[in-house]
């Protein structure tokens, strides 16, 4: 499109329209940071002083929203799929949402909530390995806690917690 508008094949204004079309389309399937919406323009050939303006007055409006984009997501990943402060700092970063705002979202997940978390993860987890090896056991549920974000001191802490409650619960059962 920026040729278009340099050739003077399309007018200033109609640039303008079609980048506002592009990105309430993007935004009508799913919120996206302005990283996000920039990248996505300039991939798709809108000239950059376009896309800053349209994205500046659907900021101003309030579609576009970093803050609720980020608080969204930290809310959802932590509380849906039990990831940790980093994993969600990971993904809050690699969708261009800037670090303060990144660093207030996050301020939603406590120390508590990420133990508890951690806790409820490491139980499910060790439910399906019942009947296997021990360090097995072990080795797999630490290391999908890993691939969640969670040090390693509080995934084995919260696998041995979680295994010593399954042993006194089978031995309350006997």
């Amino acid at each position: 499109m920026t040729e278009c508008l340099e050739a003077g094949e399309i007018t200033h204004t109609d640039a303008v329209e079609k980048t506002r079309e592009a990105v309430l389309r993007t935004l009508d399937r799913t919120a996206k940071s302005r990283s996000d919406l920039e990248r996505s323009l300039a991939l798709k050939g809108y000239p950059q002083e376009v896309a800053e303006a349209v994205l500046d007055r659907l900021t101003e409006v309030g579609l576009i929203d970093d803050a609720a984009l980020a608080s969204s997501i930290v809310r959802t990943r932590h509380t849906e799929r039990g990831l940790s402060r980093r994993a969600i700092a990971q993904e809050l970063r690699r969708k261009g949402i800037p670090e303060e705002i990144a660093t207030q979202a996050l301020e939603q997940v406590d120390d508590a909530g990420e133990q508890d978390a951690c806790a409820v993860l490491a139980a499910r987890l060790l439910a399906r390995t019942r009947g296997q090896d021990h360090s097995a056991r072990v080795r797999k549920a630490v290391s999908a806690l890993a691939r969640r974000g969670y040090g390693a001191g509080l995934a084995y802490g919260a696998v041995n917690d979680a295994l010593e409650r399954e042993a006194s619960s089978e031995a309350v059962n006997e």
